[in-house]
């Protein structure tokens, strides 16, 4: 279960973005958070994926506390955690080919023999052919850029995935494609979701349920008003 019990968290303690949010997404299950932009879901996402501390509250994963994120938390810690951004441009390294940003976190924990079978299996789900293996970032197009992004949020298998606005600057059919890659993970590896974004539509034919942003934090009303 990935739990986040009355979380406050932003950038200058003396303003948080988001204070006293809770919210459980538990193995298996597909959950959307809905809100406007804005509002503090992004941050909320980053404390999910253990990228960032939050000021006060807790994250319980797989029943235990996070107590170190980013580079300090424990190695099977991080990797139970797939995370895709919404602008991949700005969460890619534009010197990368997109075979080695989707083995990035393989060849970060020493998995180098894995490489060449994963990125080639991973390429084929996510539907990059070999050609579109060798370019970086700018000779992609944004959709084919975050194809490569979902797959390296996949390489490690991760038991939790957290897309934030994954789809936002994606075409329709783009968005779903890479909604059914996400998909067909969970379904073989019972791997629970976090999706966020602001699309009620999708969130609702996507997630086994929706939340909206006022129903898990303290501090929604205020925002929304």
């Amino acid at each position: 279960m990935l739990e986040l019990r009355t979380v406050t968290a932003g950038y200058d303690r003396r303003t948080p973005v988001v204070r006293d949010a809770t919210l459980t997404v538990t193995a298996g299950e597909a959950v959307g958070l809905l809100g406007p932009s804005g509002c503090g879901k992004s941050t909320l996402a980053r404390v999910a994926a253990l990228l960032h501390r939050p000021d006060a509250g807790e994250v319980v994963l797989d029943g235990i506390p996070v107590h170190h994120y980013r580079h300090r938390a424990p190695r099977d810690r991080r990797t139970a955690v797939g995370v895709v951004f919404q602008q991949p441009r700005l969460s890619a390294d534009p010197r990368l080919r997109l075979t080695d940003l989707i083995a990035e976190p393989l060849r970060a924990t020493g998995r180098r023999s894995s490489v060449p079978g994963r990125v080639a299996e991973l390429a084929e789900t996510v539907g990059l052919t070999p050609d579109l293996l060798t370019r970086r970032p700018h000779e992609v197009s944004d959709g084919q850029l975050q194809r490569a992004c979902v797959a390296r949020a996949l390489v490690l298998r991760p038991r939790w995935l957290i897309c934030d606005e994954m789809t936002a600057m994606l075409d329709a059919s783009t968005t779903a494609a890479l909604v059914r890659v996400v998909e067909d993970y969970r379904t073989d590896t019972g791997a629970g979701l976090l999706a966020v974004g602001h699309d009620r539509t999708l969130l609702n034919r996507w997630c086994d349920r929706t939340v909206h942003w006022d129903t898990v934090t303290a501090s929604a009303a205020k925002t929304l008003a």
